[in-house]
C-alpha cells in the first residue's frame, strides 16, 4: 500500500490478522521491507504485521529534497500516519542495526505508543563497518562447520527505487542524539546481538542502563542477524513474546 504524506508516498505491507498484536518492523541500513520476508510468515500467525520503508528508500518516494525532511522525526511522523490510517495506537517493535537507531528515536518522541520492543544488533555507539564484516564471515564460517544451512537473501531486499535518496535516508541517525534515550524506556524490551557482532558491546551498555531491558546473545551469528538467521532470530522473538 502506498501512503499519501506530507511530500512524500509512504510505501507499507500488513500481514495477519487485524485482531493481533499489531507488530512494526525497522528496516536495517540499506534495507527495504524485504529483508523481512523469511520471517513474516511466523509472525504473521501470532501478530498483525506492518512493514514499511521509511521515506526516500525502497519502494517509498521523498518529494522533500531538504535534508531536514530525512530524519527520525520526520520517519516518527510518517509511522504514525501509517499507524493512524490502520486505526492502531499501541504496538510492538522488531528492530535490526540501523534500524534499532531508528525505532529507539521512535520510541523515545512516541513512549505511549510503545508495548514493547525487540532491538535486534543494536548499537548506539558508532558503526564499525569493517569488523561488522569480519565478525559475519567469521560467523558463517562456524555455522558451516556446524552443518547450519545458510539462507539466501530475500529478493529486492536492498532494492531501491532511488538510490541517492535511499543513501541520504541514512544520514538522519547522525542527527539525532540517542546518549539518554534508552534511560527513558519504561516499557519491557530485548536486545538481541549475535556473539560475533562488534554491535555486541553496545548492545551490553543498553542493556545495563535500564532497568526494563533484556540481553540476548546469539551463538555463531554475526551482523545482519536476521538475514544471516531468520530461523533462530524469529524462534528467539516468539519464545520471548511466549509464543
Amino acid at each position: 500500500m502506498q501512503l499519501r504524506v506530507d511530500k512524500a508516498e509512504i510505501y507499507f505491507e500488513t500481514c495477519g490478522d487485524t485482531s493481533n498484536p499489531p507488530l512494526v518492523l525497522w528496516n536495517g541500513a540499506g534495507c527495504t521491507l524485504r529483508m523481512w520476508d523469511k520471517v513474516i510468515p511466523g509472525l504473521s500467525s501470532k501478530f498483525y504485521v506492518i512493514a514499511f520503508d521509511i521515506r526516500g528508500a525502497g519502494k517509498s518516494i521523498n518529494y522533500d529534497e531538504s535534508l531536514e525532511s530525512f530524519s527520525f522525526n520526520q520517519y516518527s511522523d510518517d509511522l504514525n500516519q501509517i499507524l493512524r490510517n490502520l486505526g492502531l495506537k499501541k504496538i510492538h517493535i522488531w528492530s535490526m542495526a540501523w534500524g534499532t537507531r531508528a525505532a529507539l528515536a521512535y520510541c523515545s518522541l512516541n513512549g505511549d505508543r510503545i508495548l514493547s520492543a525487540v532491538f535486534s544488533d543494536a548499537s548506539i555507539a558508532s558503526a564499525d563497518i569493517k569488523a561488522q564484516r569480519k565478525g559475519m564471515k567469521e560467523a558463517i564460517a562456524k555455522q558451516e562447520l556446524m552443518g547450519i544451512d545458510s539462507f539466501d537473501l530475500p529478493e529486492q531486499w536492498n532494492y531501491h527505487l532511488d538510490q541517492k535518496s535511499a543513501d541520504l535516508s541514512l544520514t538522519a541517525a547522525a542527527r539525532f542524539k540517542l546518549d539518554k534515550v534508552v534511560a527513558s524506556i519504561n516499557f519491557p524490551f530485548l536486545v538481541m546481538t549475535g556473539d560475533h557482532d562488534p554491535n555486541l558491546d553496545s548492545s551490553e551498555e543498553i542493556v545495563s542502563s535500564s532497568a526494563f531491558g533484556e540481553l540476548k546473545v546469539l551463538e555463531n551469528v554475526g551482523h545482519g542477524s536476521v538475514l544471516q538467521r531468520p530461523d533462530l532470530t524469529l524462534k528467539k522473538f516468539m519464545e520471548w513474546h511466549g509464543c
